[in-house]
C-alpha cells in the first residue's frame, strides 16, 4: 500500500515488489485520489484476488489505509509492516493535504483501536510529516511493536532512500 502520492519507481516499496515473488500492489486511483473510501475499496478488491496467508506492507498515508481497512473489515493477516505514517494532526508542508481536506475525504478520526493481527510499525526521529511521539502514540494504540529508525526522514527517495533491505528482515519476521 503505497501512500498518496502512489508509486514512485524509485521508492522502496516499489524496488522491493519487483524482488519479492507473490506480490499484489494496489493500483494507483483514477478519480478520488484523496478518498479514504475509495483507497479502503481499493486494498479490499486486491485482497479479494488472493488466497492464502498475507503480509501487508504499508508506507505513509497507505499505513493509514490499512487501520482504516481494519477497522472495516475482517480477514485474516499475517502480519503488516507499517512504516513512516503521517500524523493527521500535524502541520504539513504545503504541497501536502490540509488537515481540514483530509478530514473532509474521511481519513480523520483515524482507527485507534488494537489490529486484528501483527504488526511492526517503523518510524523516524526526524519525519517532516509526523514526530517521534505520534509514531510512537499509534503504535501503542494499534498494539505495533515499534521500531525507532533514526534519523531516516519520511524513508523515501527525498529522504535518500531507494532499496531499503530492513523492509525484508522485517516482512521475514512477520512471517514466522
Amino acid at each position: 500500500m503505497p501512500g498518496l502520492r502512489e508509486h514512485v519507481s524509485e521508492h522502496w516499496q516499489t524496488l522491493l515488489e519487483a524482488r519479492l515473488a507473490k506480490v499484489r500492489s494496489v493500483p494507483p486511483l483514477e478519480t478520488d485520489k484523496l478518498s479514504c473510501a475509495a483507497r479502503v475499496e481499493a486494498i479490499q478488491r486486491e485482497l479479494e484476488q488472493i488466497d492464502g496467508p498475507v503480509i501487508l506492507v504499508a508506507h505513509s498515508a497507505g499505513v493509514l489505509m490499512v487501520a482504516h481497512w481494519a477497522a472495516r473489515y475482517e480477514r485474516s493477516i499475517k502480519g503488516a509492516l507499517l512504516v513512516a505514517p503521517p500524523d493527521l494532526e500535524a502541520s504539513w508542508p504545503e504541497n501536502y493535504p490540509t488537515p481540514d481536506s483530509l478530514r473532509a475525504n474521511g481519513w480523520n478520526p483515524l482507527p485507534k483501536g488494537k489490529l486484528p493481527f501483527r504488526s511492526i510499525l517503523a518510524g523516524s526521529s526526524n519525519d517532516h510529516l509526523a514526530s517521534l511521539d505520534a509514531v510512537t502514540r499509534m503504535a501503542r494504540d494499534w498494539g505495533s511493536a515499534l521500531v525507532n529508525l533514526g534519523a531516516v526522514g519520511h524513508l523515501n527517495p527525498a529522504s535518500g532512500y531507494g532499496e531499503w533491505p530492513l523492509a525484508e528482515d522485517f516482512i521475514d519476521e512477520l512471517d514466522l
